[in-house]
């Protein structure tokens, strides 16, 4: 498990970690019920996902409560370490404490993906980075939506073109056919999806794929800014980081549910609460 930051100023700060983990889970339900009585005690907020394939999680709270949690998973057995990435906030980013069970953990709906039993090869931040410096030739994919790519992105990225996650196997099928023979990193906000669409490309003809491990976020952690540009959206009222983690401006159109930038928000078409330039006049 990734230890937590020693103590700081930061300590009146809220602690919003993420984490997820691939894992055969048993008896989901007294798992859930339990979870939620003891998240809530600790008056913690956010959202864990429990399915057979694993956990899925973004919490927030004290430092002691989050410490709490923590051990508290840590010392499932069928759970274990767990690698957390870390952001202070000066509020608390959800709304209430959700532990939901799901089919997947990040929802794919593909049957042969297996990432806990054949894994994509991993790519470090600080590793990929030195790639980047290099100019190694590599295609950067990214695998979130179109929202968030449009945000912020690494340089020379490549969108996969989503909607929802759910359509990335039909939007593969558009991938130029030379990408199969050459060096492809996929990467998103903290890893999750890349643990599925990594295998899915391999399972497409790709021969060379890797994934960033720990996503944007534990590359802002290790590398900050370095060939990447703009935000990263996430999904909480913070709604986007810059790259040393912390809140930005970026504010969410009402409406469509578009993320604004500051310039965007400067925009006649943008209305809180009635339209933004994505949907005015649609």
């Amino acid at each position: 498990m990734t230890a937590l930051a020693p103590p700081s100023s930061e300590d009146t700060l809220v602690l919003n970690i993420a984490a997820y983990k691939f894992a055969t889970l048993t008896e989901l339900q007294p798992r859930r019920e339990g979870l939620l009585a003891f998240c809530r005690e600790l008056e913690l907020m956010g959202t864990i996902l429990l399915s057979p394939e694993g956990i899925n999680l973004f919490v927030s709270g004290s430092r002691g409560a989050i410490a709490s949690l923590l051990e508290r998973l840590t010392s499932d057995p069928e759970i274990g370490e767990l690698e957390v990435k870390e952001s202070f906030s000066d509020h608390q980013p959800f709304n209430r404490m959700l532990v939901r069970l799901k089919k997947e953990i990040i929802a794919f709906g593909i049957d042969g993906i297996d990432p806990l039993g054949d894994p994509t090869p991993r790519v470090g931040a600080q590793e990929l980075k030195q790639w980047l410096d290099e100019g190694r030739t590599v295609r950067l994919l990214d695998v979130r939506n179109d929202y968030e790519f449009r945000l912020g992105t690494f340089e020379n990225a490549v969108p996969i073109g989503l909607d929802h996650f759910r359509n990335f196997p039909s939007a593969v099928e558009l991938l130029p056919a030379e990408w199969k023979r050459e060096p492809v990193v996929t990467f998103c906000t903290g890893g999750i999806r890349c643990e599925k669409a990594g295998p899915f490309l391999e399972q497409a003809g790709f021969e060379n794929v890797y994934q960033l491990d720990g996503g944007i976020l534990k590359y802002f952690e290790e590398c900050g800014q370095d060939h990447y540009r703009g935000d990263c959206f996430v999904f909480d009222k913070r709604t986007a980081l810059d790259s040393e983690l912390r809140e930005t401006a970026t504010t969410l159109c009402y409406a469509c549910q578009n993320p604004l930038t500051l310039e965007e928000q400067q925009s006649p078409h943008y209305v809180p609460s009635e339209s933004c330039p994505y949907c005015y006049d649609v």
